[in-house]
């Protein structure tokens, strides 16, 4: 019997409302012209706060999303509903991309943003790849997430992956 795909399919869910609530306030100031003012944000519009921490969106959503793909031939979807679980992931993968582009995340703001478009892209790539059920696309997906992770963590997180005294 397939496993439930009930906990991927809810942190979609939340994060498809985080990025909906993001959207409408990023469009609004790359839409406005230089000239005009902006329009104030509508009295109804909630502050765009993060919920978990950074190490709780890695640890929950990213690393295993992003397990998704290294593991591609060995964790080959071989049905319907397991290549729905694979293109909810590569989804998340993505679209966590973009809330790593959150002002709240962002640390050193140019090298972050460079950094996070790295995941950006083979997350994107990924996703369009498990929806054409392309599994040698996305083996070959893998270096380029592996690169986005290793270039972001020599940048943010040194040391990250060395044990102790070496």
């Amino acid at each position: 019997m397939a496993p439930k795909v009930y906990a991927p399919a809810m942190r979609i869910a939340a994060l498809i409302a985080a990025l909906a609530l993001a959207a409408p306030l990023s469009a609004r100031a790359q839409s406005t012209p230089p000239n005009r003012p902006a329009a104030p944000a509508p009295a109804t519009a909630a502050p765009i706060r993060p919920v978990g921490t950074m190490s709780e969106l890695m640890v929950h959503v990213i690393r295993p999303t992003s397990d998704a793909v290294f593991y591609i031939t060995s964790r080959t979807p071989s049905t319907s509903e397991e290549w729905t679980t694979l293109q909810a992931q590569t989804l998340m993968l993505a679209e966590s991309a973009n809330l790593l582009l959150l002002p709240a995340h962002a640390r050193n703001r140019a090298q972050w943003i460079a950094d996070t478009r790295l995941m950006l892209d083979a997350g994107k790539k990924a996703f369009e790849a498990a929806k054409a059920k392309d599994v040698a696309a996305l083996e070959a997906l893998n270096d380029a997430l592996y690169q986005s992770c290793v270039t972001c963590h020599e940048h943010f997180r040194p040391g990250y992956g060395k044990r102790p005294g070496h």
